[in-house]
């Protein structure tokens, strides 16, 4: 018999038969699925909602069984969203991205750590927005796309620009005529300050780019729809004055 048992967090949930649910959950050890028996009945379907920690327990006969599923709730992440709908978003977002973009049952302790930031602070006001870009960074790393924020600037310069093409950060003085065709890049993904609403569209746009192109194109599938209206919201509140 196969068995783990650590923190996970949900990222799908589907009803299977009258009350269970086929569940994938991510854990440090990578993208696991399970049978969660009684899942999606009314007194458990909680448990198993996206974006929750959960203690999970994962047990199987042999590796190549899809297992079962059993957890208890640590930290109601869903539940906390539902207050405020950046927040929901944000939440909506990462799970498909998790989702969609890691390979089953490989370890990624650092990307498990990332979502967890984000999830864990989901109902703290001007915290999920900024995490999640910097966890879309690590995602990108993890996957072996990553952004490259290395150059130097001295003086009075500054790095201020992406490279749509490389993914590189450029400074004011190397901009120069291309300035037009770079992505502004919000000093909050340099380190750990302060982003406004237009910083966090801005980073948005880095990291989507970059998912959109060279991870989910290059599996000839759009970016997911959660990410994609999480855009369009945060672009929406800002056209109405943030």
């Amino acid at each position: 018999m196969l068995e783990w048992r650590e923190p996970a967090i949900v990222l799908e949930a589907v009803a299977h038969g009258e009350a269970d649910a086929l569940v994938s959950v991510l854990s440090a050890r990578g993208l696991w699925r399970g049978l969660a028996k009684g899942g999606a009945a009314r007194g458990k379907a909680g448990i198993w909602l996206k974006g929750n920690m959960l203690a999970a327990r994962w047990v199987a006969r042999t590796a190549e069984q899809l297992g079962t599923l059993t957890g208890e709730l640590v930290h109601p992440a869903a539940a906390l969203a539902m207050e405020d709908g950046v927040a929901l978003a944000v939440l909506n977002a990462a799970c498909a991205l998790a989702a969609g973009t890691l390979a089953e049952r490989e370890p990624c302790p650092a990307v498990f750590a990332g979502l967890a930031r984000v999830l864990a602070g989901i109902d703290i006001p001007g915290v999920p927005l900024p995490e999640l870009v910097r966890w879309e960074v690590l995602l990108l790393r993890e996957l072996g796309f990553g952004l490259d924020f290395s150059a130097q600037a001295g003086g009075n310069d500054r790095l201020a620009y992406v490279s749509p093409r490389t993914g590189r950060a450029v400074s004011l003085s190397q901009a120069g005529e291309w300035v037009d065709r770079l992505f502004a890049l919000p000093e909050f993904m340099l380190g750990d300050g302060q982003a406004s609403l237009a910083d966090c569209l801005a980073g948005l746009r880095i990291t989507g780019h970059f998912l959109a192109r060279d991870v989910f194109g290059a599996r000839h599938r759009p970016l997911p729809t959660a990410r994609q209206r999480l855009y369009e919201l945060i672009a929406d509140r800002l056209a109405e004055g943030g």
